[in-house]
Protein backbone atom coordinates (compact mmCIF):
# COMPACT_ATOMS: atom_id res chain seq x y z
CA UNK A 1 0.00 0.00 0.00
CA UNK A 2 0.97 3.40 -1.10
CA UNK A 3 1.23 6.21 1.45
CA UNK A 4 -0.72 9.68 1.19
CA UNK A 5 2.40 11.39 -0.85
CA UNK A 6 2.98 8.41 -2.80
CA UNK A 7 6.18 9.07 -4.96
CA UNK A 8 6.60 12.49 -3.25
CA UNK A 9 6.55 10.64 -0.21
CA UNK A 10 9.82 8.33 -1.62
CA UNK A 11 11.34 11.83 -2.62
CA UNK A 12 10.48 13.54 0.83
CA UNK A 13 12.10 10.05 2.93
CA UNK A 14 15.40 9.95 0.55
CA UNK A 15 16.01 13.78 0.93
CA UNK A 16 15.31 13.21 4.95
CA UNK A 17 18.31 10.94 4.92
CA UNK A 18 20.23 13.01 2.81
CA UNK A 19 20.22 16.07 5.39
CA UNK A 20 21.14 13.83 8.30
CA UNK A 21 23.95 12.00 6.43
CA UNK A 22 24.76 15.94 5.54
CA UNK A 23 25.00 16.86 8.98
CA UNK A 24 26.79 14.53 10.59
CA UNK A 25 29.79 15.92 10.19
CA UNK A 26 28.48 19.60 11.56
CA UNK A 27 27.46 17.95 14.62
CA UNK A 28 30.36 15.35 15.50
CA UNK A 29 33.55 17.06 14.37
CA UNK A 30 32.60 21.01 13.84
CA UNK A 31 36.45 21.39 14.11
CA UNK A 32 37.77 19.43 11.16
CA UNK A 33 34.27 20.83 8.81
CA UNK A 34 36.12 24.37 9.97
CA UNK A 35 39.80 22.98 8.55
CA UNK A 36 38.35 21.47 5.75
CA UNK A 37 36.32 24.50 4.63
CA UNK A 38 40.11 26.52 4.60
CA UNK A 39 41.40 23.64 2.52
CA UNK A 40 38.05 23.76 0.25
CA UNK A 41 39.32 27.77 -0.68
CA UNK A 42 42.85 26.70 -1.92
CA UNK A 43 41.95 23.68 -4.60
CA UNK A 44 41.16 25.68 -7.42
CA UNK A 45 37.52 25.76 -9.33
CA UNK A 46 38.46 23.08 -11.79
CA UNK A 47 39.54 20.48 -9.62
CA UNK A 48 36.47 21.53 -7.77
CA UNK A 49 34.08 20.74 -10.21
CA UNK A 50 36.09 17.81 -11.16
CA UNK A 51 35.31 16.19 -7.74
CA UNK A 52 31.81 17.25 -7.92
CA UNK A 53 31.17 15.44 -11.33
CA UNK A 54 33.12 12.12 -10.08
CA UNK A 55 30.55 12.58 -6.98
CA UNK A 56 27.84 13.30 -8.87
CA UNK A 57 28.43 10.41 -11.61
CA UNK A 58 28.82 7.75 -8.52
CA UNK A 59 25.56 8.68 -6.86
CA UNK A 60 23.66 8.37 -10.76
CA UNK A 61 25.77 4.58 -10.83
CA UNK A 62 24.46 3.62 -7.74
CA UNK A 63 21.20 4.61 -8.16
CA UNK A 64 20.68 2.72 -11.37
CA UNK A 65 22.84 -0.13 -9.56
CA UNK A 66 20.02 -0.67 -6.50
CA UNK A 67 17.13 0.55 -9.06
CA UNK A 68 18.31 -2.78 -11.09
CA UNK A 69 18.80 -5.51 -8.10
Amino acid sequence: MESIFGKAGLILSVLGALLVLEGIPYFGFPKAVKRWALVLQEIDERTLRIMGLVIMAVGIALLFAVRSI
